[in-house]
């Protein structure tokens, strides 16, 4: 057995084009991979480089075709027809874009039970309702709410004398996030949804955007770290089986100054950001006013949410 046996006849077992990842997950799940073994660390990644170079190579004789750019799919050249192209593409769409039973509001609670537990945040969340905003002309107000806002306390780590201490020094240690959260991040929607999170999550100290699935693709994943490594927006995919596992994929760029000019006007439009602010006031007065915030699921209520919101079957 060699990659080119376990391309052809995964491509052959399964019928349509698939992305070089798709073809090694295939393999493994079909057991078209046979006894083939291989030392490298990312097979899916020589499997590209096979196809590419087949193309290049041979032309209008190589092995395989490829029959989408973003992502990258490759189908066998005897197999492709101009008769069976349009079947093709829909079936491609369709497997870019799988439904779901559950929105993107019902998201909220696992990050919020993440963002809570998870060290890098330790932060109390709450949802901005968009539908609270002061009504304005249709895309006036376009990208401008964040899906969901978190600020971390500093007296969850430090003593009072210290928090006194920066008090006097004027430092302030709270530090705010903001998340936009969709439910696939995909190619076909990657900077629609990660300039969105640009435009409504810039304004804190971290930005977010947070999906329930980030394809694996290796060439998406290339161009998240180069969109994160330009604007700073991180990444984060929700783990719904084990929310404490979820993953920070990139991490946001901290930036010490927070945009007051945005602050100013989310909390001239929109109540549930204005109630944010304050509730950030009083808890430096009186330390805990946790209620206001998002509810952080314990285990059996993120088991009840998860099947009420249809998440996992």
């Amino acid at each position: 057995m060699t990659f080119w046996d376990v391309i052809k006849k995964t491509l052959e077992k399964v019928g349509l084009p698939l992305t070089p990842k798709e073809i090694w997950d295939k393999a493994n799940e079909l057991g078209t991979i046979g006894s083939f073994k291989t030392s490298g660390k990312t097979p899916w990644a020589t499997i590209g480089a096979y196809c590419y170079t087949d193309i290049i190579n041979k032309g209008d004789k190589s092995l395989v075709i490829q029959v989408s750019e973003r992502p990258a799919k490759f189908f066998l050249r005897d197999k492709f027809t101009s008769l069976k192209f349009e079947q093709l593409s829909k079936e491609i769409d369709l497997q870019k874009s799988p439904e779901t039973k559950f929105k993107e509001r019902d998201l909220h609670p696992l990050l919020a039970t993440f963002a809570f537990s998870d060290t890098h945040f330790k932060a109390n969340l709450k949802t901005i309702f968009h539908e609270n905003s002061k009504r304005k002309q249709k895309g006036e107000n376009e990208w401008l709410h964040p899906d969901v806002v978190g600020v971390y306390f500093p007296s969850k780590d430090f003593k009072p004398e210290t928090l006194e201490m920066q008090k006097h020094l004027s430092i302030n240690a709270i530090k705010i996030f903001s998340f936009e959260v969709k439910v696939n991040v995909n190619f076909n929607n990657l900077r629609e949804y990660y300039f969105q999170a640009v435009s409504n999550s810039s304004w804190a100290n971290e930005g977010y955007l947070v999906a329930y699935k980030v394809d694996d693709e290796p060439s998406l994943r290339d161009e998240l770290r180069r969109l994160n490594n330009a604007f700073g927006i991180g990444i984060i995919e929700l783990n719904a089986e084990n929310v404490a596992e979820s993953e920070i994929i990139f991490p946001a760029k901290f930036k010490i100054e927070l945009d007051w000019s945005t602050i100013d006007r989310l909390v001239s439009e929109n109540k549930n950001f204005k109630s944010f602010l304050e509730i950030i006031s009083a808890d430096r007065r009186v330390k805990q006013v946790e209620s206001e915030f998002d509810k952080v699921l314990d285990f059996e209520e993120i088991k009840k949410h998860l099947k009420e919101k249809s998440i996992l079957k």
